[in-house]
């Protein structure tokens, strides 16, 4: 079979094919036959040594996120069967709870191999069933922007009907976002520097729409939007250059989730709004396998299908696919399918 490797340098102009033996399943493990991937910022910065130990050593298989059919069952797996349309949780040891040092370390794409390889062996308890209406494109899409904006949204968000939601962007974890809010009765805010971007999100259901370019204290308009107090929950994946105004934008009580740094770790923020508003703020990055599970029970409850851009890469252009990501042309996932 074939697999995606850094092999002696980090950089995804890096990666390339190496043929390696067929995987076969041990006991409680199972071998899928990987029909399509999805990239993530992190896959990025993990092709280019960007977390360092914690993203493992060379040579690596890149890739967290994944869809593939069942091909081999190792004894003791009785939960699926050959030719099951399943997807591969991000991390092999985080079934439930809060993130941790093991969950981590436990990681497809660094520091463990991922996804980026025609079959793919994992423990049968690290693995789920893909929602019975997607295909194998729409369920690789799943484990890690989805699982974040599921976790910022409904598990940690607790995100209820007439919420007023502010969504940062149209990416992968902002439009899921975007989708799990209006699945549960929520309006929404969702800024972007692109009106054709803007557009294609009110067709998935945004309530209201903020050019951050043309309207620059995007902030202070989301407060109008909201009658002046501000909004009940912000999706910040901006960083240093957004945090500030998205303190700004929340209402006293409100919910700050903070999951990405597209701009920058470092921030100076007004602690004293923070404070004196209550507002919470709280770190949000991927969810246990229990969190995968219950999405996608609600995804095909409800019939929510990924959005995934336009763009199309063979498995072999994986590493443009990656070099693609800063760009910011595509609007939702990217997907490579295989076979």
């Amino acid at each position: 079979m074939k697999a995606m490797v850094l092999k002696d340098a980090w950089g995804p102009e890096n990666l390339i094919p190496e043929e390696r033996a067929d995987p076969e399943p041990g006991a409680g493990e199972l071998v899928i036959a990987m029909k399509a991937v999805s990239i993530n910022p992190r896959d990025l910065i993990m092709s280019q040594g960007g977390y360092g130990r914690m993203g493992g050593s060379l040579p690596l298989v890149p890739l967290c996120d994944g869809a593939g059919t069942v091909v081999g069952l190792g004894e003791g797996v009785d939960r699926f069967a050959v030719g099951d349309l399943v997807v591969p949780h991000y991390s092999r040891s985080w079934m439930h709870g809060p993130t941790s040092a093991a969950n981590q370390a436990g990681a497809h794409g660094g520091p463990l191999d991922g996804t980026a390889q025609e079959q793919f062996l994992v423990p049968a308890n690290a693995v789920v069933r893909a929602p019975g209406h997607m295909s194998a494109a729409q369920a690789a899409t799943l484990p890690c922007a989805a699982v974040t904006a599921w976790n910022a949204i409904v598990a940690e968000g607790k995100v209820k009907s007439g919420d007023l939601i502010l969504l940062q962007g149209t990416g992968g974890v902002s439009l899921f976002a975007l989708q799990f809010a209006k699945m549960h009765g929520a309006d929404v805010i969702i800024t972007s520097s692109s009106d054709e971007k803007l557009e294609k999100a009110k067709s998935l259901g945004a309530d209201h729409l903020i050019n951050y370019k043309t309207e620059p204290d995007w902030h202070k308009s989301a407060r109008a939007i909201s009658g002046a107090e501000g909004v009940d929950h912000v999706i910040e994946v901006g960083g240093s250059g957004t945090v500030d105004k998205s303190i700004s934008a929340v209402r006293p009580g409100g919910q700050i989730s903070l999951i990405g740094v597209l701009s920058g770790v470092g921030a100076e923020v007004n602690l004293g709004r923070v404070v004196t508003r209550h507002v919470r703020m709280q770190g949000v990055t991927l969810g246990s396998k229990c969190l995968l599970e219950d999405m996608c029970r609600a995804m095909e409850l409800h019939r929510t299908e990924p959005v995934i851009d336009n763009s199309r890469f063979e498995f072999e252009e994986l590493g443009r696919a990656l070099q693609s990501l800063p760009e910011g042309r595509h609007f939702g996932k990217i997907v490579c399918e295989m076979g």
